[in-house]
């Protein structure tokens, strides 16, 4: 699979890729993610773990993500930061779960790496394995509506596609209707590049 080689090639040098966004912009808005859920979470594409100093306490979490590379990444942060989390080798499209498993699920820029044919599967996965009533938090991308920011996305567009196979316009918020849930929540948590989608059961 295209993606698993990528991440899997990469996967000991994304955090050093990462590092200026990381502290930059990415962990100042990670808290948002999860603020205020209770019970199971789902966090999927866990990647190198980044999210795991942000696991709200007395959760009870698990995190997937195709690559075993990264996951082993995130396993050395899990055991640095003593958090309990499950960290499972799982494709987010297929997953192993029962129907309403879990009462939240999270995705960190995921969605950014899925290409098109895949937003519609992953989504309704989420929507299966999470119950009536919790909610999907995805975080992603968007195109700037400042002309000069946008130019500069556009001449970053094929690096962040070489290196993660990502794009800043996959607008997942269309295939939303199709999988059975709706937009509850629609907030930019950095400059008009990073939105926040909370999606709940329709």
């Amino acid at each position: 699979m295209a993606k698993k080689k990528v991440y899997s090639g990469i996967a000991r040098f994304y955090d050093v890729f990462d590092l200026p966004f990381e502290y930059g912009r990415y962990r100042p808005i990670r808290q948002h993610m999860f603020s205020g859920l209770e019970g199971r979470i789902l966090d999927a594409g866990v990647g190198t773990g980044r999210n795991i100093p942000f696991y709200p306490e007395g959760t009870e979490v698990t995190g997937i993500d195709l690559s075993k590379a990264m996951l082993g990444r995130a396993v050395k942060r899990r055991e640095r930061l003593q958090k309990r989390v499950d960290l499972l080798e799982m494709d987010v499209l297929r997953t192993s779960f029962l129907d309403d498993h879990f009462d939240a699920a999270i995705a960190t820029f995921l969605f950014c790496v899925l290409e098109p044919e895949d937003q519609l599967p992953a989504l309704k996965e989420l929507s299966r394995i999470t119950k009536p009533g919790g909610e999907i938090r995805i975080l992603e991308y968007a195109y700037s509506r400042d002309p000069v920011k946008r130019f500069l996305m556009h001449l970053w567009a094929p690096w962040v596609s070489w290196i993660y196979g990502a794009a800043f316009d996959r607008n997942t918020e269309q295939y939303v209707p199709r999988a059975g849930l709706c937009v509850a929540e629609f907030r930019f948590l950095f400059q008009d590049i990073i939105k926040l989608l909370i999606l709940r059961h329709r």
